[in-house]
């Protein structure tokens, strides 16, 4: 990465077109994220990943850095001695353990993804209120009822997560129709996105479905309900990523691939390593068995299953609703348990569209760092080209 300082200086091959000042080069940093009464000093929304990706571990390093750390409910309770026999108990057990753990161990804002295809969903919701989670951030699904789950006077932030702005539009209108409230943020998820995805898989390369026009189309509808904050996800993996989205209108990014290279992400090591091992070519779409297009490494798995050589004896969880295993070539949480547990045979691993660029594992405070200082760069050089449209946040 070139050095700031250089840059400010004249040394490196970019040059100034204003007067920058050298001693406030290294302070260009994102705004904070602001969603109600919870400000985040960094816009950095760490994604939910299920299975047992994203748990208590990574959501609380996420959290003590800086931004906001996200446990995925998908599956949760699969240590638990039950999970078979009780799935609906042992998930609801496992995210008060979670939750608690994460708080714990320092998280400072603390998130839940709950997808709204989860047949536990209800469950899930009256949990992670009564556990006191800041936000619960809900996809998969339009999360039509989540206010009456959550209790209309809880104070717990509800986030949809969507991938267009009809969706969102909607959300408003019934919500504030329906519960006298609007959602506290939107997350408008891009079709480059890593797991289950919102869009049809011949439009994933379509211009008209990508991140950077659905995101101004999103900000621009929820303006009229007071300015609701988004945040893109879906493709961000640097700080200038976070910084072109910004410029878009974004109050915020979610990101989750690029937290697996972290020390703290709690997969196995060789789930880990998958990432490190993958070239582009090797991410690509699968049919999931809830019908929805998703993004996933090749494994073993993979390949057998675009074979025909893959299909469940029976559904031991009937976790989502929409699964029929009878015409599944999988069992996905079965496939998704196997993988954050390091079997690569038998596991599917779930992947943004930049997976292939995760090329080390680093301690979270190291990632969110390196994102500081990959958005202060980008800072500096659209201020180089006289090019900048927003302001520049600088730290006092």
């Amino acid at each position: 990465m070139t050095d700031l300082s250089q840059i400010a200086s004249g040394d490196a091959s970019c040059t100034l077109q204003r007067k920058i000042d050298v001693q406030k080069i290294g302070s260009f940093v994102p705004p904070p994220l602001k969603i109600g009464d919870i400000t985040v000093p960094m816009p950095v929304i760490q994604g939910g990943m299920g299975v047992g990706i994203s748990l208590s571990g990574l959501a609380a390093a996420v959290g003590r850095a800086g931004g906001v750390g996200v446990i995925a409910t998908a599956g949760i309770g699969y240590d638990e001695p039950d999970f078979r026999k009780d799935h609906k108990g042992a998930n609801s057990r496992a995210l008060k353990r979670h939750i608690r753990l994460a708080r714990a161990a320092g998280a400072r804002v603390l998130g839940v993804n709950i997808m709204v295809a989860m047949t536990n969903f209800d469950e899930l919701v009256s949990t992670a209120v009564q556990e006191g989670a800041d936000l619960i951030f809900s996809g998969a699904g339009l999360p039509l009822s989540l206010p009456k789950v959550a209790g209309v006077h809880s104070q717990v932030k509800l986030v949809p997560i969507v991938s267009s702005a009809r969706a969102a539009e909607l959300l408003c209108r019934k919500w504030g129709t329906r519960y006298g409230r609007l959602p506290d943020a939107f997350v408008v998820e891009g079709p480059m996105a890593g797991g289950h995805l919102g869009f049809k898989a011949e439009q994933v390369d379509q211009p008209e479905f990508a991140l950077e026009k659905i995101l101004k189309e999103v900000v621009h509808s929820v303006r009229a309900y007071g300015g609701i904050p988004v945040i893109a996800a879906g493709g961000v993996y640097t700080g200038a990523d976070i910084h072109a989205m910004m410029e878009l209108g974004a109050a915020g990014c979610q990101m989750g691939t690029r937290f697996v290279g972290t020390e703290e992400c709690d997969a196995a090591l060789e789930f880990k390593k998958c990432y490190l091992d993958a070239r582009a070519e090797d991410i690509r779409l699968i049919k999931s068995p809830v019908g929805l297009p998703g993004r996933a490494i090749v494994t073993s798995l993979v390949r057998d299953m675009e074979e025909g050589r893959r299909r469940p004896l029976s559904c031991p969880y009937h976790c989502l609703r929409g699964c029929v295993h009878s015409d599944a070539p999988f069992c996905i949480s079965k496939a998704l348990i196997e993988a954050k547990q390091g079997n690569l045979l038998d596991g599917l691993v779930f992947a943004g569209s930049n997976a292939w660029r995760v090329d080390r594992i680093v301690p979270v405070a190291e990632l969110m760092q390196e994102l500081r200082s990959e958005y202060a760069e980008a800072c500096v050089n659209l201020l180089a080209s006289g090019r900048a449209v927003m302001p520049v946040h600088c730290a006092e």
